[in-house]
């Protein structure tokens, strides 16, 4: 797990398929090799939790903003468009 973003409307995480595997016990199930990025939005206690494709275009986001560094307004933006989506209540960060 891997903090990409820490503000005081946002937090954008990182979560490695590999960070999810306890290696000291075997998988309950199939286990699927696959990222994720949960952002949350700390004005609404809620987060949101994106994978497969989400993930994939997320990482386009962030591999661009790694070429031309955006402003905070830009990155801020960009995750509401995703904030709005979010509709879990934030349990434990």
């Amino acid at each position: 797990m891997h903090m990409l973003y820490d503000s005081e409307s946002f937090a954008v995480v990182h979560i490695q398929a590999d960070a999810l595997m306890d290696n000291d016990a075997a998988p309950a199930g199939p286990q699927l090799a696959r990222h994720g990025f949960e952002i949350v939005d700390k004005r609404s206690g809620k987060e949101i939790y994106l994978d497969g494709s989400w993930a994939e275009m997320f990482q386009q986001r962030i591999s661009a903003w790694q070429q031309n560094t955006p402003s905070q307004e830009e990155v801020e933006d960009t995750l509401e468009g995703y904030a709005v989506l979010a509709q879990m209540p934030v349990v434990m960060h």
